[in-house]
């Protein structure tokens, strides 16, 4: 034992004293990967904030994220390579591949596996795309595209495939359709031609005061219809109510599966949605406006980057700078500090509160946040009266909605109804009626969060307030409509392998809460009380709403579709 410590000693001042090469700690910059950034970048700020905007513009060059240009942009943007690499892999839409002698293929197909392209067929679709390509083509499962009425959907590239078929996707595959497709839309001159930007002027010119537009959106009802449902005028005053500076930021990332809303209008009528960003920016006086737009929309980009650019040409954002940020396939990014932080080139996690971002928010400044939406009634609301908005609305509710429907109705998309229609009647009055063969079964009324109640409970007015009673809620009304084909057990479950997927990964109760809640709903048996127990714990405990609702299928399903379940 003596001389076995007396050796261990020995060979220690050995080690010490013998010279040792100088290897740095790392991973070291490859010269040609730093140039390749170098030249992407060009004269691009190297602004923390802009770290997503950077790793885009590397994946869009190259395809994916490969660990050399991952430690080359670090390096250029003075980051450590730790806070590159845990950015880059939180987005699901960037292929971060540490090792770099197998990169993706070329080509990859991404088969939408939410709740509405399930039920039309995605998971086969899926096999059978994997069973044609074999290893030519990488296809994966992606979440909800924002394009629920047109199930099932496929994305090459950036180009989605709508009803997509196994003909449909080869037809596009050998036309070499990569790019996203530009749907006709209200441009710059035709909306000014039809009076638009009229009450944008009048604003600027002083020709109105804040006061009597804050006081005409209030009276008119308007509220947050990205899902919190906020009164838009108090959260005007709100915000004014801090010292400036302060800003602005748009949710265009609607996520949530089922919503389409957004998408549609900015697909259609772009301008009516800016120049109610602009009016709400003048009236907070942001100095800055962001606006967050979802990673699956880049024809919407494409759209914007040009439509932006002639109005600032027009003199109509003096007043303010308009900065149009990607999102990068991450559905907590819908929650309003999650995008914030987003923006400001971070992981995607919810901020605790308060403070609430209206005092601190983006870049630590009293923050407007609004929902697209939103904004895009703000120019109807001023020149119909604020009455006409108001008094819009069935079953003693006020205002209009614009329901995002899909699932087994005849006639899938955006529907602009009254506030408090009821399920029944915007199934037979702007959906045709349920599809041929299918009888109406069940519904969610506020996509993958909101719950799922029965056929029995569609008399249920839909709008803020009426569904938390039934455990429900109406969020941004995503709409899916389900029948007597369709299991609502293996819905839940769906939905709960989404919430899994995109949790953030913050919180225990969210965390390890889905991904146990989805395991127990996938066994052949239920086991009913560990699985209300666990609900309770995520709804109790969890930081988001995001694990806050992740359960509330699972609970209605458990309330109202029993006969779907086999039970321990």
């Amino acid at each position: 034992m003596e001389n076995t410590v007396q050796m261990s000693v020995g060979l220690k001042k050995k080690q010490r004293s013998a010279p040792s090469p100088f290897y740095p700690k790392g991973r070291q910059v490859d010269p040609k990967a730093l140039e390749q950034v170098q030249n992407l970048l060009e004269k691009k700020s190297r602004r923390r904030d802009l770290l997503i905007e950077h790793l885009h513009l590397i994946q869009d060059q190259f395809g994916h994220l490969s660990a050399q240009h991952l430690a080359a942009l670090a390096e250029e943007m003075k980051l450590a390579m730790a806070e590159v690499f845990e950015v880059a892999t939180f987005y699901a839409h960037f292929d971060v591949i540490l090792d770099d002698k197998t990169p993706p293929p070329e080509i990859t197909i991404r088969v939408c596996n939410s709740l509405t392209c399930e039920l039309m067929g995605a998971e086969d679709l899926y096999v059978r795309l994997n069973k044609k390509y074999n290893d030519k083509i990488r296809i994966v499962r992606a979440p909800c595209m924002g394009r629920c009425e047109t199930a099932p959907v496929c994305e090459i590239g950036h180009y989605h495939v709508n009803k997509a078929t196994i003909k449909r996707v080869s037809e596009a595959l050998k036309k070499g359709q990569v790019h996203p497709e530009i749907p006709p839309y209200k441009n710059f001159k035709t909306y000014q031609s039809d009076g638009g930007y009229s009450l944008l002027r009048d604003c600027l010119a002083n020709k109105h005061t804040v006061d009597d537009l804050i006081d005409i959106l209030s009276a008119s009802g308007l509220r947050g219809l990205g899902g919190a449902g906020f009164p838009t005028g108090q959260k005007w005053k709100i915000v004014r109510s801090y010292k400036a500076p302060r800003l602005m930021a748009v949710n265009a990332d609607e996520g949530e599966p089922g919503t389409f809303k957004d998408r549609t209008y900015l697909e259609t009528d772009p301008h009516r949605f800016i120049e109610g960003m602009l009016i709400a920016a003048w009236v907070v006086e942001a100095e800055e406006v962001y606006i967050y737009l979802r990673d699956e929309y880049p024809g919407i980009r494409n759209i914007l980057l040009e439509e932006i650019k002639i109005i600032e040409d027009a003199g109509l954002a003096d007043h303010v700078k308009i900065n149009l940020r990607r999102g990068a396939g991450a559905y907590i990014c819908g929650e309003e500090s999650a995008m914030i932080e987003s923006i400001e080139g971070k992981r995607g996690l919810p901020r605790h509160r308060p403070p609430y971002v209206a005092e601190v928010g983006l870049f630590q400044r009293p923050t407007l946040v609004q929902n697209v939406e939103t904004l895009y009634w703000i120019r109807e609301i001023f020149e119909r009266g604020p009455d006409w908005f108001s008094n819009q609305g069935r079953n003693g509710r006020k205002g209009l909605r614009s329901f995002s429907v899909s699932g087994r109705v005849k006639e899938p998309g955006v529907k602009l109804a009254p506030a408090g229609i009821t399920m029944r009647e915007l199934i037979d009055e702007y959906c045709g009626g349920m599809a041929n063969g299918h009888t109406f079964k069940g519904y969610l009324p506020g996509g993958a969060s909101g719950g799922i109640l029965s056929a029995a409970m569609s008399d249920i007015p839909l709008d803020f307030g009426t569904l938390e009673e039934h455990g429900c809620f109406i969020g941004s009304a995503a709409i899916v409509a389900l029948s007597n084909k369709d299991n609502a057990s293996k819905a839940a479950l769906n939905l709960m392998r989404f919430f899994k997927d995109e949790s953030c990964g913050q919180c225990t109760p969210c965390r390890v809460g889905t991904e146990k809640a989805t395991a127990l709903m996938e066994k052949p048996k239920w086991d009913e009380k560990l699985l209300r127990d666990l609900s309770n714990a995520m709804t109790d405990a969890s930081i988001c709403g995001l694990g806050q609702a992740a359960s509330n299928p699972l609970k209605m399903v458990l309330d109202h579709f029993r006969d779907d379940i086999s039970f321990k």
